[in-house]
């Protein structure tokens, strides 16, 4: 039985997206010290609930409850959010023109912490996350994803957790458009940074990022609902037996 602290909270939650239902009563507990894989096929919802739980203004929670560190995550606003400690981690990364990365990254951890400590170290944490991420120093001064390949935009928004180090941190599809050297790297990334005493949602299409991030659950969205949850292994058997096989069995267990 795991006794760590409960770090977010997901209770029957429901989201709407242009007045269309898209999420239909998903449940999820993330405890610390615990990363979770979000699986399932395109339009499962996936995408869907980490925006709503983002606070994107688009996708409206319209029942259920959310907790973060035992605080109501729904009674804030994306600010308040992300200064409590939610990280969100793009599926697609915007770019920021004439804002530099060392600008940007500043002016996030000031935000988020303020402290003097802290920001007195920036120059050098930042510097040495560079070097983790096998990112070249020229990065600093270059404009937040201008120009940037996918495999960039995804090291940034490692960076972003690295240096912010939130709490409890989504990450959307972060593995989409890596080659295998990026995708080890980012892994690699996403690995350190994990917060020992928060936790991680890695939403993904496929298996192939959990051959590098072994996750503590894995929990499979179809049609807006989570149809199973299990542990690594069932990561494996979605890869091995595909969606088609799952959403089967599902439709044979409800007699159909």
């Amino acid at each position: 039985m795991n006794s760590a602290k409960t770090i977010l909270k997901v209770d029957n939650v429901h989201v709407e997206v242009a007045e269309k239902e898209v999420v239909r009563g998903v449940s999820i507990e993330v405890k610390a010290g615990e990363k979770h894989a979000l699986m399932g096929p395109n339009g499962s919802g996936k995408s869907s609930l980490a925006n709503a739980l983002a606070g994107h203004p688009d996708y409206k929670i319209i029942s259920g409850s959310v907790e973060l560190m035992g605080r109501d995550l729904l009674s804030m606003d994306v600010s308040e959010r992300s200064l409590a400690g939610l990280f969100l981690g793009f599926q697609y990364p915007l770019a920021i023109p004439g804002v530099t990365v060392a600008n940007f990254m500043r002016a996030a951890l000031k935000a988020r912490n303020g402290g003097e400590d802290i920001m007195k170290n920036f120059r050098k944490d930042f510097t040495e996350q560079l070097k983790l991420l096998e990112i070249d120093q020229s990065f600093a001064t270059r404009y937040v994803n201008e120009g940037f390949s996918g495999g960039e935009k995804k090291r940034l928004e490692i960076l972003q957790m690295a240096i912010l180090r939130p709490k409890m941190a989504i990450l959307d599809e972060t593995d989409s458009g890596l080659d295998i050297d990026a995708l080890k790297v980012v892994a690699k990334g996403i690995n350190r940074s994990a917060p020992e005493d928060g936790g991680v949602i890695l939403v993904t299409h496929y298996q192939r990022l959990l051959n590098y991030i072994v996750p503590d659950k894995v929990h499979v969205m179809m049609n807006g609902r989570i149809v199973r949850s299990g542990g690594s292994e069932l990561a494996f058997e979605l890869e091995e037996k595909g969606y088609d096989w799952l959403e089967s069995k599902i439709v044979e267990k409800a007699g159909v």
